[in-house]
Order: C-alpha cells, then structure tokens, then sequence
C-alpha cells in the first residue's frame, strides 16, 4: 500500500491517459459508423458490411478498455483514501470521482452491449445519446468543474473539445480499417467524407481549445511562466504537426482518383503517424490535469530573464561532485552519525516519494548537469552517425545504436544517486520513487531499442517488423517525457527544469515517427524522413549538451 501511495500521482496521469484514449475511440468508433461506414456501405461494395462489423468491433474492445481502466482508477483511489483517510467504503464509492467513474462505465457498457451486434433502430437512435453522456462525465472530471465562475461557457468549451479531438483523432483507425478493406474505387468517396469530418471536428477542437487556453492561462506571463503553460504550449505544437498531417491526407485524398495505388500508401502511413501523435497529445493532456491551471498560481512564475538564463548555452564543466556532497547521501550521513550518538532507532532518513524532497544543493544540480552533459555527447554523436551513414559511404558508422546501449549504463549508474548502485536505498525499493520509475523505464526502452535496431542496422536481423522496435519505442518514450515530473519542492525550479525536457520529448516523437515513415513509406517521402529523424537526435544532444540547472 504505501508503494501505491508513493507513485499515485504518476499511476493517475498515466491512466487518465489511457482512458481518454479508450473514450477517444469509442466517440470515434461511433461517429465514424453514423456519419461514414453506414451512409457509404453501399459504395463500398461487397467488403461493405465486413468494413461496418470490423468498426463495430473495434468499438465494443474500446468500450471494454474504457471500463477496465476506469476500474482501475477507481480502485487506486479507493485503496489510497482508505489507508490514508478515516473514510468508510461507502463514503469512497460515493464520492464524485467514483460516481462519475461508473457512470462513464455504464455507458461504456452500453456502449459495447449495443455495437456487438447490427446497429438499427433504437441502438442506432441510442448512439449519439451515449456520446452526449460520455462528453458530460469528461465535463465532470476537468478543471471546468472545479471553477468557481463562468462554470457554463468553460464546460461548453471541454465539451467541444472532447468531442473533436474523439471524433478526429479517435476516428482515424477506423478510418485505415475502412480504407485497407475497401476497393480503390471508393478511396476517394470515403476520403472526402472522413476529411469532412475532420475539418468539423477539428473546428470544435480549436473553438473550445482556445476558450479554455484564454480561461486557463491568463496571459502571455503565465503561458511561459508554468507549468501549465508549458504544457499547453507542447499540445499545441504536437496539434501543429497534426494539422500539417491531416493536410498532407487532404491533398492525397484529392489525388486518389488519379494516381490511387499511389496515392493510398501514403495516406495510410500518413494517418499512422497522426495516431502516434495523437496519442502523445492524450498523455500531455494527462498531465495538464495533475496542474492547476496557469491562471491560478500568481505565485512562483518564471519571468523571461530566468528561463534565458536558464536556456542560454554555456560551455560545460563536464566535472562531476563527488556522491557525498549530494543532499540525499549527505542527510543520510548526518543521521546515522546522529543514530550512532544516540544508540537509539531512527527512522529512514529518505525514502523515494515517501516525504517531501529535500532542498536542491549546488552539487545537486552539478550532478544533473554532469548527466545531462555527457547523456548530449552521446546523443550528438548518435544523430551524427546516422547522418554519416546516410551519406554513404562509412560502413562503420552503422554501429550507431550502440552509443544507445552506453548511454544506458550511463544512466542507469547515475540517473538516481540516492538508489542503488551509488546509494543507500536498494534497486526494488527506489522503485517507491515515481521519478526512479520514469528513468528506470526510459532506461528499459534505450537498452531495448539499441539492441534490436544494432541488429537490424548491422544485418544480423532480417529487417522486417523488428525495424519498428526503433521508432516504436523511440515515440513512446518521447510521449513518457512529457508526463515526467521532477521531485523539487520549489514550484519555479521545477518549471526551469520541465521546459528543457518537454522540447526534448517533442523532438523524441517527431524523431521516431520520422524513423517509421522512412521504414513504411517508400519513394521521396520516405527518403525525406530519412533525414529529419537524426536532425532529431542532434537537436535532443544540444539541448542535453548545454543543459544547465545551476
């Protein structure tokens, strides 16, 4: 129990992630099946009610994920209340975060109960009344709910946004369903219309995107400030590239009357990355709600002159402090110097995300930036190799993953001082610690990615599926950057830190999702993405080479 306490926090940025992806999917699944597979099965031919069943399918499994992760949160939340509150079973099932999580099961339920088989009738008549409801619990569980004034507008402006970004974002893999089942002939047709609903959904997302960025934020100070604004600001670059995608698919949907064997695999591959993208845009909006909005924290703001000082390249010491300067190993020396006078028990000095972190000591942040520093080297000279080897010409430099598999050890030896194998809490312990989780799993994706792409790069690997390992793993760990908080107690540091690493997560995704196109996407565009994901890299090792805290 007292691990979950530890890593709640975390636990519920990364399910609410999860269950606005599941609800994204099933809004999509359901708008997708009224306003595009039913109107166009007959020009879908033959594969027509094959398409709609496949649809209704994906939707129902969407619906059964929603109700497994809403159980989950609910079960997370009860068991930390009761441990941590003198509060009764029922006081905790009763509360507004559970109401609102079965009601959002109910109708996910509902939902499920009625797509498993033909949609007519009084299921088709139930459909958009469900939706309705899934966008009303989204209203009851944001910050929409929690204001104290212009409630209304502010919950209009989440509905709008809700139901765009489902209708959108979770409508393109019923999209690629449709377009891979159906015949050439009917590509455009169903292009057309998807794209029309995008366009619609699209406006409602940026309508009620902007209201509650105005609401929300405040101004301009607090835009850049906080946090908050800081993480609205990555939303809306990963919207940015998604506009520019669905653009892209909106051209090629205008071609596939000509060219439509040519014209479709780019669209396919394009929409592929769309929901990579998208579902880095969940987990940002995941962590925005672990934040108080901008507008509220008039305290603590980072003024322009901090964050330039802060982001003004200098050139590093590369020197490291030695370990026992640090806060963390020095308390503990200092406690078990004060046991061993006192011959009396003492309580652990520090446990990973069990008691507020200590004050940030000038070595401490030495310590980071030594790490971040020589973590740049190592990325610089990844993205460099990469380019070398695309130049042609330097058999060698297709040894580059194996700079991933040093900047593993690397970490793993010095990413947490305080936890094995440098300090005193031991290697399952710090996993108490939500941010030792974060790099313990970033670190688990690097060794796992250098090792499959070393063998693809290096022949020994058949270059099929495995060669989506990279770029696979290479998003998702850009995508688990965003969500990433540091455990500093003062609010202002810990901005300063998180608006180096959100670019950092921002370069990680479009990096792996420029690998996949150059591995999916054959011709020009591929050869193009061939190029920016290691402009990617090098970009990622500036920032970590010039990284600074002090």
């Amino acid at each position: 129990m007292v691990l979950l306490i530890d890593v709640f926090a975390y636990l519920m940025v990364v399910l609410h992630a999860l269950a606005t992806m599941a609800q994204s999917l099933v809004i999509g699944g359901i708008v997708f099946v009224l306003a595009v597979a039913r109107p166009l099965m007959p020009a879908l031919g033959p594969a027509g009610p094959d398409i709609l069943a496949r649809c209704r399918r994906w939707t129902a499994w969407a619906a059964i994920a929603l109700v497994a992760v809403e159980a989950a949160r609910v079960a997370a939340r009860a068991a930390v209340l009761l441990d941590t509150l003198d509060m009764s079973i029922g006081g905790v099932l009763g509360a507004d975060f559970a109401t609102a999580s079965f009601l959002r099961m109910a109708l996910a339920l509902a939902v499920a109960a009625i797509v498993f088989g033909p949609v007519a009738g009084w299921r088709l008549a139930a459909l958009p009344a469900i939706v309705l409801g899934l966008v009303m619990v989204s209203i009851l569980i944001s910050h929409a709910n929690g204001r104290l004034d212009n409630r209304l507008p502010i919950g209009v402006a989440t509905a709008f946004h809700v139901l765009g970004a489902g209708a959108w974002i979770g409508g393109i893999p019923y999209f690629l369903i449709t377009l891979r089942r159906s015949g050439h002939e009917s590509w455009r047709r169903l292009g057309e219309r998807f794209s029309r609903l995008a366009m619609v959904a699209v406006g409602l997302l940026i309508c009620g995107a902007a209201f509650m960025a105005y609401t929300y934020i405040g101004g301009i100070p607090a835009a850049y400030g906080t946090a908050y604004g800081v993480m609205i600001v990555s939303k809306v670059a990963l919207f940015a590239s998604l506009i520019t995608l669905g653009a892209i698919n909106y051209r090629l949907v205008r071609r596939l009357s000509i060219e439509p064997g040519r014209a479709d695999l780019p669209l396919r591959r394009f929409a592929e990355v769309e929901i990579g993208i998208g579902v880095a845009v969940f987990f940002a909006a995941a962590s925005l709600t672990s934040l108080p909005p901008a507008v509220d924290l008039v305290e603590g703001r980072a003024s322009l002159a901090e964050i330039g000082a802060r982001m003004t390249p200098y050139w590093p010491s590369l020197d490291s402090p030695a370990h026992g300067t640090l806060s963390i190993p020095s308390l503990h020396a200092q406690i078990a110097a004060a046991k061993a006078i006192a011959a009396e028990n003492v309580p652990e000095a520090y446990v990973p995300g069990g008691t507020p972190p200590p004050p940030r000591t000038f070595e401490d942040g030495a310590w980071s930036e030594f790490n971040h520093n020589w973590a740049g080297i190592l990325v610089l000279g990844i993205g460099a190799l990469a380019l070398v080897q695309r130049f042609g010409g330097a058999s060698w430099a297709r040894h580059w993953p194996l700079l991933f598999i040093a900047l593993a050890v690397f970490l793993i030896i010095r990413s947490d001082p305080e936890a094995w194998p440098l300090g005193d809490v031991g290697f399952f312990e710090s996993f108490r610690d939500p941010s030792v989780v974060q790099h313990r799993t970033f670190i688990a994706l690097i060794a796992g990615f250098s090792f499959v792409e070393w063998r693809v790069q290096t022949g020994l690997w058949t270059p099929s599926r495995t060669s989506w390992v990279f770029p696979l793993l290479t998003a998702l760990a850009g995508t688990l950057l965003l969500t990433h908080a540091h455990p500093v107690g003062n609010v202002k540091e810990q901005l300063l830190i998180e608006i180096t690493h959100v670019p950092m997560g921002i370069l990680g995704i479009m990096g792996g999702w420029a690998r996949w196109l150059e591995i999916r996407l054959p011709g020009r565009g591929g050869r193009v993405a061939g190029w920016v994901w290691p402009i990617c890299f090098l970009a990622i090792g500036y920032l970590l080479f010039f990284y600074r805290e002090n």
